[in-house]
């Protein structure tokens, strides 16, 4: 009933940017904090950014001064601008949304993942 699809991944130059979307489609009330996660190889998912409907932010030490987490409410999007991409910034990158379909009941959703590839 409620998606979330990214477009935006790919192949990227070290020091190079990338922006990836998240949007939310289906039957959606309001959406809450959305979030960014990525897994790189062999390593387990890791938080990247938070931001809260209100658009309090939150990032994790290693992309702090790289990375920007914002949204449209009206259009039940977020995004993640990336720049100075790094090597071990590689990765497939998740986005997540608390998600009340009703107003009452809320659920977390995750989109299908969108792969990052930094390398020369």
């Amino acid at each position: 009933q409620v998606q979330l699809v990214e477009p935006g991944g790919g192949l990227v130059q070290p020091g190079g940017s990338l922006k990836l979307s998240c949007a939310a489609s289906g039957r959606i009330s309001i959406i809450y904090t959305m979030a960014w996660y990525r897994t790189a190889p062999g390593k387990q998912r890791e938080l990247v950014a938070t931001i809260t409907r209100s658009t309090n932010r939150n990032y994790a030490d290693f992309v702090k001064g790289r990375f920007t987490i914002s949204r449209d409410n009206a259009k039940n999007t977020m995004f993640l601008q990336m720049n100075n991409l790094q090597p071990e910034d590689t990765a497939v990158y998740y986005c997540n949304a608390d998600i009340s379909s009703t107003g009452y009941t809320l659920v977390k959703y995750w989109g299908q993942g969108t792969q990052v590839t930094v390398s020369s």
